[in-house]
């Protein structure tokens, strides 16, 4: 399959030199969710500037701590489980002036060699069927974590936020998808942010694959470990609908599972959204 061969590294750099990703030293997958239009709510884009995706922060650098300042980013909101700082020793760092925040989609119970080996087996299948079972899971335990960082864009605007999980691409790329769909922002854009971390991952892709070849079911399944770490148009396209069926919609899903109200979303909204320039991404 050609999404799951190497990228070509001058073309990855390319990419990664420009919008929407960002340099932070030590840090991948790094990426502003301002400049995308809202296509409900005319005239006006996604703040930049403010909200900001990634992988792990553990491994940032001084210099990339110094860039994460100069971004405005005071909290800093880990969707990782204490089972997984564990077993991959990448605790939080410590940035003066930027608190960081533990909030885990899943608990340790959640990590049990059972459960383990049914979502690896789901991942390696690599089917778009596969990710919508495991991402129906993420939104059913994702409630408080969600809405921890929700009630931050309501109350506290003005203090840059990122949000991450290990690989920046499933927890995360469905808080990103929230928060874009609760911004009015098209199917069709959410999807293309959500691939970028085909890109995005790239530099650390023999990392990755040295973690996985640990586990018993990827040490002699390379394509099934790579399977884990896709991240298809298609897969949030199917994501959106599941949200529309399943939960009613972004809107409703953080009524029934953050427990938001109608006024907490249209305050996360109004701050989101600026109006329009020249700069958004069409």
């Amino acid at each position: 399959m050609n999404d799951l061969e190497p990228l070509d590294p001058a073309h990855v750099a390319q990419l990664l030199s420009r919008p929407p990703f960002v340099v932070i030293n030590g840090v991948i997958n790094v990426r502003d969710l301002g400049s995308y239009p809202s296509e409900t709510y005319s005239g006006q884009i996604t703040r930049p500037g403010s909200l900001y995706r990634s992988a792990e922060l553990s491994g940032i650098t001084e210099e990339g701590q110094a860039q994460l300042k100069a971004l405005n980013i005071v909290k800093v909101f880990d969707l990782r489980s204490d089972t997984e700082i564990r077993k991959y020793n990448t605790p939080q760092p410590t940035i003066e002036g930027v608190e960081f925040i533990h909030v885990p989609v899943f608990q340790t119970e959640d990590y049990s060699p059972e459960m383990m080996a049914k979502r690896y087996q789901l991942y390696a299948s690599g089917k778009t069927e596969a990710f919508m079972e495991l991402y129906s899971q993420i939104l059913d335990h994702a409630g408080p974590s969600f809405g921890t960082i929700l009630r931050h864009i309501r109350d506290k605007p003005a203090e840059g936020c990122i949000f991450h999980c290990t690989a920046g691409k499933d927890r995360t790329g469905i808080v990103a998808a929230i928060l874009l769909k609760l911004a009015g922002v098209n199917n069709t854009a959410i999807a293309e942010d959500y691939a970028l971390t085909r890109v995005g991952r790239e530099p650390a892709r023999e990392m990755i694959m040295a973690r996985l070849s640990k586990e018993p079911l990827f040490a002699s399944n390379n394509e099934a470990a790579l399977n884990m770490f896709t991240c298809r148009h298609e897969t949030m396209i199917a994501f959106l609908a599941l949200l529309e069926i399943k939960y009613s919609g972004a809107e409703a899903y953080c009524k029934s599972h953050l427990g938001l109200t109608d006024d907490d979303i249209r305050i996360i909204r109004d701050n989101i959204l600026i109006p329009n320039s020249s700069e958004s991404r069409l």
